[in-house]
């Protein structure tokens, strides 16, 4: 995947993010406001783009100390089985190491149970979730 380009804290735009994020994720195109939350309470970001369109992306959240957080990891379905999830997620794992970072989480459901565990080396944790609200 040599036309692929990985950048950290790269300007994304909201769009971008939002159209991903509906094909990766199998929704509707919504109005996040990517940006300001990026802005606001990110570590960082990390992006794949090919022919400067975005294919993939990682929100890295964490607690100011040893815990950082994987959140919105999404590659376009048209380039998903290509190791550019691995890739973000490699990505983020040695940006979180360099920034003093002890742990990385990540919170997946069972049918990406594989690809966290046996092709990124994350160990299963038994973690609780609290669904809020419907939407977000």
């Amino acid at each position: 995947m040599d036309d692929i380009e990985y950048g950290l804290r790269t300007d994304v735009a909201d769009e971008e993010i939002n159209t991903l994020h509906a094909a990766a994720f199998g929704h509707e195109i919504l109005a996040v406001p990517w940006s300001t939350r990026l802005r606001g309470h990110s570590l960082f970001w990390v992006t794949a783009r090919r022919h400067r369109n975005l294919i993939g992306f990682v929100n890295v959240i964490g607690d100011g100390g040893a815990h950082a957080v994987l959140l919105d990891l999404c590659v376009d379905p048209v380039s998903q089985g290509r190791g550019i999830g691995q890739r973000l997620v490699r990505t983020a794992a040695d940006e979180s190491a360099r920034r003093g970072c002890q742990w990385l989480h990540a919170d997946y459901e069972s049918p990406l149970r594989t690809f966290y565990e046996d092709r990124c080396g994350l160990r299963p944790s038994p973690a609780g979730l609290l669904r809020l609200s419907p939407s977000c």
